[in-house]
């Protein structure tokens, strides 16, 4: 199981440079083993082009290397608080993707303007509160998952999944590691027609609640019927 897991957590990671994401090496994507606990995540600064299953760590709940020769990933904590808070979640993903980041470096949500970021969350993608010098000093990692979840506070999991860090960049998760590529390749799809739809029209104002809880409804939850049963 774990080494299907560790060959998933790979093809996740090599999506992201394929889904122009990524660039030389900013970006992760972890998953989680339900029976164990245990994490899988991406080596440290490993180029994607070498990247292979041998670069993929095993990490505890607590974040101690169980498995692996390769340092893991410095965001390593910030996936485990995540999969601490946010409940069925397999896989996390965190790129620098360039619109998506873009609203995150504005200090700004990312609005619900129209149909396509409906069918990804009925609501805006929240925006963190920026994390104090304290918070940076001593536990900067587990700080800014502790600041997703709080930006979370109030949905239901299903609802958002993502949230921007403020200064820093997206974080997406989903019920497997290519769930939560998926997510980020709709995010950063979505912030380049929010960019675009605000230059274009400045005053655009969010969708209409009834076309926004549609759209969601027909891909997500019990009443969904988008795509093949």
């Amino acid at each position: 199981m774990l080494e299907d897991l560790k060959a998933a957590v790979l093809a996740a990671n090599l999506a992201l440079p394929a889904a122009g994401l990524v660039k030389l090496t900013w970006g992760n994507v972890s998953g989680r083993d339900p029976e164990s606990g245990l994490v899988v995540i991406k080596a440290s600064g490993v180029p994607y082009d070498r990247m292979t299953v041998a670069d993929m760590v095993v990490v505890g709940p607590d974040g101690r290397v169980v498995e692996g020769e390769r340092r893991p990933s410095t965001d390593t904590p910030t996936h485990l608080v995540l999969y601490s808070g946010i409940p069925g979640i397999g896989g996390v993903v965190h790129t620098h993707s360039t619109w998506a980041t873009a609203w995150a470096q504005a200090g700004r949500a990312l609005p619900v303007l129209g149909t396509t970021h409906a069918d990804l969350c009925p609501g805006e993608v929240p925006l963190t509160a920026p994390l104090g010098p304290e918070e940076v000093r001593e536990d900067y990692e587990e700080a800014t998952g502790r600041a997703v979840l709080a930006a979370l506070a109030g949905h239901w999991p299903g609802e958002v999944p993502a949230v921007l860090v403020q200064g820093h960049g997206p974080f997406c998760w989903g019920a497997s590691p290519a769930a939560a590529v998926e997510t980020a390749v709709a995010l950063e799809e979505v912030a380049k027609m929010a960019w675009l739809t605000t230059v274009l029209e400045p005053s655009a104002g969010p969708l209409a609640a009834h076309l926004v809880d549609r759209h969601f409804s027909r891909k997500h939850g019990a009443g969904a019927y988008y795509g093949q049963p």
